[in-house]
């Protein structure tokens, strides 16, 4: 089976930011408090990105804004995987009546916009980073509990699920054992697409002073920060910018690469 180049590409754009994220778990150029380099200062030696306007590194800034999109986007795609396929997976299971009900439910919590139902629970919670990953994780999981109850209504109707009950398979072996495996590879592309999702979300919310409190650099605060200052230091908006744009496209490259290795028939089609 050849290998879907945007799956390659999309590996590539993401990679260099996870890079970035596990590098800034052991080592940072500069403490996140330092602020000795001067207000503004332009890319240099010491500064590889240049320093904000409080005279803080923003290489080192950039850095911890990566890890923190990672926490953000795989603690949000766990979350909604969760509770997005246990419920489908109830409903799929589920008599007519309380499948349509978890149906009309989810089709309600579907309507909202992500962000703005993001933004109802942090405001609840209060802004944090466990509040965001936890907004997130719960406004995407409708979409994934969707998503499995239709893959898994689909697999349930087949002869060989029919056959597995005749021979006495019960409920859980033909979850574990039947459904499950054919309804991963679906559901994997999904929640690849989620995590792009959840980094613009916590970025979105960072902006409007909803994400993760300071002194935690998320790259959406780093460009409410510098869009004051971005016509005499443009690199503060840019870098975080262009990071956030990588990362996003990437992942998205990844989840469509995924989507060709899952369906041949659609990678031939092209």
């Amino acid at each position: 089976m050849k290998s879907s180049p945007t799956l390659i590409i999309g590996s590539i754009l993401a990679g260099i930011i996870l890079m970035l994220a596990i590098v800034s778990l052991f080592w940072l150029p500069y403490s996140p408090a330092d602020t000795s380099g001067g207000r503004l200062e332009p890319p240099s030696a010491e500064h590889w990105l240049g320093t904000d306007r409080l005279g803080r590194d923003l290489a080192t800034q950039l850095m911890i804004g990566a890890r923190i999109a990672f926490q953000v986007g795989i603690g949000a795609v766990v979350i909604s995987a969760i509770l997005g396929i246990t419920i489908g997976l109830c409903a799929a299971f589920a008599s007519s009546w309380l499948d349509d009900g978890i149906s009309s439910i989810l089709d309600i919590v579907i309507a909202f916009p992500t962000l703005l139902l993001a933004m109802l629970i942090v405001a609840v919670q209060g802004a944090s980073t466990w509040s965001v990953i936890l907004a997130l994780g719960i406004a995407l999981s409708a979409i994934v509990a969707r998503l499995t109850r239709v893959v898994a209504r689909g697999i349930l109707s087949r002869q060989y699920i029919v056959a597995a009950r005749i021979s006495g398979t019960g409920r859980w072996g033909t979850i574990w054992r039947h459904v499950m495996p054919n309804t991963w590879p679906t559901i994997s592309v999904a929640l690849a697409l989620q995590f792009g999702i959840a980094v613009l979300a916590e970025s979105s919310l960072s902006y409007l002073g909803l994400g993760a409190p300071p002194p935690n650099a998320s790259w959406g605060r780093l460009l409410q920060e510098a869009q004051g200052t971005v016509l005499t230091a443009p690199v503060g908006a840019i870098a975080p910018g262009v990071a956030l744009v990588m990362l996003v496209i990437g992942v998205n490259f990844v989840a469509d690469g995924l989507r060709d290795v899952v369906d041949p028939t659609r990678r031939r089609s092209r």
